[in-house]
């Protein structure tokens, strides 16, 4: 079921009823919500269930069995299951064909004739999301950084949460689970912040990325037909398209999940403004960018055993974080690549960064010229995620240029009006420092904007509703 589809508000209308007539019981509540994601998962395909069902059986009982347990042998033990069991679900489905493939491919180019072993398996919706949130339960229960849950409804709640089930943020257990073990009040506030983001975010979407992706699509999908501005303004109009789609889809989570009550983790924060490498993944999917320093970088040695461990670290790190996102050699490329930036920056931010810099006298030329850098490093990444293959990485990134032909003008204006609405928000929001600026404005003027974004949408928003670009990881 998606958020941008027809069934979808019948759907939350219904369920939102009924959790407000059972507010005076949050486990009633949670038994309601606990049914409705996984109707809403199974929208999909109703087997994926099971696969959700068993993760959560696995790690609800390993975590119990841990918290009993003094015995450090038979902890670890229990946790090497739960990562086991869940590793070894994700890997199946999702990187079984691309290992035979990519072997196949491998003896071909050798001369051999290997069978085809390749299954054709179909990807479970949002199983790299809630994967890594149960794992990081498990992981936290036998650190010791919290107790195992005895609730079993609340627990699958946590892994099931329909609002961030698909495509996250994702959840540590220590900050959503214990808003799942009590009861919930909802306040005003939350609802004005709630239908905010929830606006936002669906404007994000079926406005500015559905309408972004005719440009990218062109533009990618017919590459060896374009050239120069043109393989600039497919470029930059993915880097709007799957900002707009991965954080539309973010917003609208946590607007949902917070008119119900709940505090779900902001996963955006202005990516396009980063100055350097780190900053961009202190900003963009934070949630994964975070679990990968908490659960790989850091166990790995972070930076405690000087510079060279340091950068195979983060190089090990971002080579995984881009293969977490799909089964592609592209995806890999797109992690070497970030682990590269990272590694070269590195000896020039040796701090954590800076997301106030000083933009006195005239500095602020020094910081234009830091962002103007990173941002286009940003875009170049971005076409590696976006290319099918490495001739077209080569053949895209050496055709920037100046040239034009008859489609730049169509294909400019529409980067250009879908792209300044957002454009001028992040302006606002980075200037102002408040990503919900609209929620304080005075009731009219902020029925008006709001107002002003259901037209947009009703005018300019996709007609047919389009899948989120991070379900297919």
């Amino acid at each position: 079921m998606l958020f941008n589809s027809l069934i979808f508000p019948v759907f939350f209308v219904v369920v939102y009823a009924a959790y407000l007539l059972v507010s005076r019981s949050y486990r009633a509540q949670n038994v309601l919500l606990l049914v409705a994601s996984y109707v809403f998962y199974g929208w999909w395909d109703w087997r994926f269930c099971g696969l959700l069902l068993l993760s959560t059986v696995v790690d609800f009982a390993v975590a119990r069995a841990m918290d009993r347990s003094d015995n450090e042998g038979r902890r670890r033990a229990l946790l090497t299951l739960s990562v086991a069991v869940n590793l070894g679900v994700l890997g199946f489905f999702k990187y079984f064909d691309f290992f035979f493939e990519s072997v196949e491919a491998g003896l071909q180019t050798l001369g051999l004739n290997p069978p085809d072993l390749a299954l054709r398996i179909i990807l479970p919706v949002g199983i790299s999301f809630y994967t890594f949130q149960t794992m990081s339960y498990t992981i936290d229960v036998y650190r010791r950084k919290m107790g195992a849950c005895s609730d079993i409804f609340a627990f699958g709640l946590y892994v099931a949460f329909f609002p961030q089930l698909v495509a996250g943020p994702i959840e540590r257990a220590s900050h959503l689970l214990p808003q799942m073990t009590r009861p919930r009040q909802i306040r005003s506030s939350d609802i004005d912040l709630g239908l905010w983001l929830v606006l936002w975010g669906m404007f994000k979407k079926v406005v500015i990325a559905d309408n972004l992706a005719v440009v990218a699509n062109d533009v990618f999908n017919n590459y060896p037909e374009h050239g120069g501005i043109n393989i600039a303004i497919g470029a930059l109009a993915f880097t709007g398209q799957i900002y707009c789609d991965f954080s539309g889809y973010s917003d609208i989570a946590r607007g949902i999940a917070r008119m119900m009550g709940f505090d779900i983790m902001l996963n955006f924060r202005l990516p396009y403004f980063a100055l350097n490498p780190s900053d961009f993944w202190r900003r963009w999917h934070i949630s994964l960018s975070s679990w990968l320093r908490d659960y790989l970088y850091i166990p790995l040695g972070g930076n405690k055993r000087g510079t060279l461990f340091t950068y195979r670290n983060l190089m090990i790190t971002m080579l995984l974080g881009g293969l977490w996102h799909g089964a592609a050699w592209n995806f890999v490329v797109w992690g070497l690549f970030h682990g590269l930036l990272l590694i070269a920056y590195r000896p020039f931010t040796p701090n954590t960064g800076d997301a106030s810099p000083d933009m006195s006298g005239m500095r602020w030329i020094r910081v234009l010229f830091q962002w103007a850098v990173m941002f286009f490093f940003t875009v170049i990444g971005w076409i590696i995620f976006r290319a099918e293959s490495a001739q077209q990485i080569v053949g895209m990134i050496g055709s920037f240029g100046l040239g034009m032909n008859g489609d730049t003008l169509r294909l400019g204006t529409i980067l250009v009006g879908y792209g300044t609405p957002l454009l001028v928000m992040q302006l606002v929001q980075h200037f102002t420092r408040d990503l919900a600026w609209p929620v304080a404005l005075p009731a009219l003027p902020r029925g008006v904007f709001y107002g002003g974004l259901l037209t947009a949408m009703a005018i300019w928003g996709a007609r047919e509703p389009v899948e989120f670009i991070y379900f297919q990881f």
